[in-house]
């Protein structure tokens, strides 16, 4: 694939924002690694903050670290939600309510990578699955109403791991009781969150509703999240990958989600990122979409699924 040349031959970058002071975003995992570096950038150009994240303790440095760099007056919260248990999303989304008048975007970044063990979430979802996509399909929902009434975004982060997996939804096994394995169970949750963002822009189109869903992914980026939870031969691999030219900073990975965010013009049915090598790293543009991540079928039976599982049914 030819590289994308929307954004000319350095790709987006956050130089393109001019002030976004009076906008609010909110971010999932946002006191640490992309996340974080998105939360700085859109506090620098002017922009109101909610982090939602599970650590209260690192939320308050987080918070402080901000302030010190951009000013006691910067205005970055965070509000404490657990996505792995989805009696904390629901506070956490009813507390975004009660302080959020706006939402300008809610940006799905938060996710676990490379989980050794089957592990479950405490609604006995498989947990990759379960984090990365039942609890941010839930989230969506619940906060859905108000980014309509902002006339806002959804932005979903996912994974070319997306390409590695099944390339499918292992609806006889979604909690991979008898398969699972670290990476194909991640990658699994990554398509679902892809399939479920394509399947939400059908459903927005046809009600007419004020709301883009983007979809993203930050190439290979050098953050915690495989170190946080793979076993030691995964972290070993990834550290000696992280000193190579196929992985750049957490900054740079930031970029597409802040680009989804913020940007006009944009295609909704596409997938961003980086568009170098392997469209690993390099300038940020409009990447290869695979078509069976856009499966009709599948993703319509995904959302019904989701619904159920989540006991959550969308007004769409």
């Amino acid at each position: 694939m030819s590289a994308d040349t929307t954004f000319g031959p350095k790709g987006w970058t956050p130089d393109r924002l001019n002030s976004l002071k009076g906008k609010t975003y909110l971010i999932t995992g946002a006191n640490s690694g992309i996340g974080f570096e998105a939360t700085r950038i859109l506090l620098s150009k002017g922009a109101k903050v909610i982090m939602l994240n599970r650590s209260v303790e690192r939320s308050m440095a987080a918070v402080e670290g901000l302030k010190h760099e951009f000013g006691a007056d910067t205005d970055v919260t965070f509000i404490e939600m657990d996505l792995a248990v989805l009696e904390s999303v629901h506070k956490a989304a009813g507390e975004v309510i009660e302080k959020a008048p706006q939402i300008d975007a809610l940006i799905c970044n938060a996710a676990i990578a490379q989980v050794p063990k089957q592990k479950f979430t405490l609604d006995g979802f498989e947990s990759q699955l379960g984090i990365n996509h039942y609890a941010h399909f839930l989230l969506c929902g619940l906060l859905f109403d108000r980014i309509e009434e902002s006339k806002g975004r959804i932005v979903v982060v996912s994974s070319l791991g997306y390409k590695m997996g099944l390339k499918t939804i292992q609806f006889d096994d979604m909690n991979w009781d008898k398969n699972y394995h670290q990476n194909s169970t991640y990658c699994h949750s990554k398509l679902a969150q892809m399939m479920f963002a394509y399947e939400l822009q059908d459903r927005v189109k046809a009600a007419k509703k004020n709301v883009k869903v983007y979809v993203c992914h930050p190439g290979s980026s050098s953050t915690s999240l495989i170190s946080t939870n793979a076993n030691s031969f995964t972290k070993v691999m990834w550290w000696l990958m992280t000193k190579s030219p196929m992985v750049q900073t957490a900054e740079k990975g930031s970029y597409p989600e802040v680009m989804c965010a913020t940007e006009s013009g944009l295609e909704e049915c596409a997938l961003y990122g980086p568009t170098g090598c392997m469209e690993m790293v390099g300038p940020v543009g409009k990447g290869t979409l695979k078509p069976y991540a856009m499966e009709k079928d599948v993703i319509s039976k995904l959302w019904t699924v989701s619904e159920q599982e989540t006991s959550f049914a969308w007004s769409l």
